[in-house]
């Protein structure tokens, strides 16, 4: 395999995202698909009222498209692997859109509630776990680094659930700046790209993965500060599904907290926020998710979108380093 087949999958996923943005961002403004912005919010963010939102939509397209026209391509089929990805990425996708329609159209800033999103959450979790159950699937999670490897068995269907549930929400909560998750995304699933290829050889999901670089790559074109437009959760809870995938179909499930180490504090500064402030009465943080914090500290949002990503890079690197170490 050649590494321009590589470079030929990110090349044609950010051609993409980038040709059917300048077509897809003013159908969006037509139709008064904009984001509204909390009032508990910075108020550097009030400006961005009106911004379109939904563009996760252009993501899913490029990534879809670039994956399959490539995949097919070298390898002249689709397998369950892939075809667990793009069910894991249209389906989280969709319930995003959902979201996303209920609060831009019908006004509803909260969109779906818990319960309604957590129910189509597990309903895709499960089909997916059906579905390696069917084709003998490793029920083993190993400990990166070391020797020690467990044996779930039924339990291995919880674990599958939470990790994809986990991730799609932890990934949601990171869309908060201006192209904050696109760059934080692109490097994490850079880094499963590389081990796809190097530690645990799998074409497709290394193919899959580039192509969401690429995608997200061209999507940052349109996306970083100022945004022209917003993923929402369309894209966030995509991504987020799409990238515990990988991490479960390379058997690098505990690796994806490392890898993912920017979403896992994220979600744990909203964690340990809602449990101080209901025990105690008193926030630790001036905000959560924890890029609104350093924002009300006074960072710049150019500031703490680069300086999150860099702590991406270095996760990224920790974790491909640990599981190339332990081979």
């Amino acid at each position: 395999m050649s590494e321009y087949t590589f470079l030929i999958t990110i090349a044609i996923a950010f051609l993409i995202t980038v040709l059917i943005s300048p077509i897809f961002i003013p159908f969006l403004k037509r139709l008064k698909f904009g984001q509204s912005i909390r009032e508990e919010g910075p108020k550097s963010h009030q400006k961005k009222s009106g911004t379109p939102t939904m563009g996760g939509l252009m993501i899913i397209v490029s990534i879809a498209i670039s994956s399959l026209i490539v995949i097919v391509k070298v390898t002249g089929s689709i397998d369950y692997q892939l075809s667990l990805l793009l069910l894991v990425l249209l389906g989280f996708g969709l319930l995003g859109f959902l979201d996303d329609f209920i609060k831009v159209v019908l006004k509803r800033n909260l969109g779906l509630n818990s319960k309604q999103k957590l129910l189509g959450q597990i309903i895709i979790a499960i089909i997916f776990y059906f579905v390696l159950k069917q084709n003998q699937f490793d029920t083993t999670v190993a400990i990166p680094g070391t020797s020690v490897e467990w044996e779930l068995g039924w339990f291995y269907s919880i674990f599958i659930i939470i990790m994809l549930v986990g991730a799609s929400n932890a990934v949601n909560l990171t869309d908060g700046l201006d192209g904050l998750l696109a760059g934080t995304a692109a490097i994490a699933f850079g880094a499963f790209a590389i081990l796809a290829w190097y530690g645990v050889p799998n074409l497709n999901l290394t193919l899959f993965s580039l192509a969401v670089v690429g995608g997200l790559l061209g999507f940052l074109v349109f996306n970083a500060h100022p945004a022209k437009v917003f993923m929402g959760d369309t894209g966030s809870l995509a991504l987020g599904g799409a990238i515990a995938a990988v991490a479960i179909l390379l058997k690098l499930e505990v690796l994806l907290v490392i890898i993912g180490g920017v979403f896992v504090i994220e979600t744990l500064s909203v964690i340990i926020q809602v449990i101080s402030f209901q025990s105690t009465g008193k926030r630790v943080f001036r905000m959560s998710p924890l890029h609104h914090h350093y924002e009300l500290k006074g960072w710049s949002e150019w500031r703490v979108v680069t300086t999150f990503w860099l702590v991406g890079i270095i996760f990224a690197i920790l974790g491909i380093y640990i599981e190339v170490w332990s081979i």
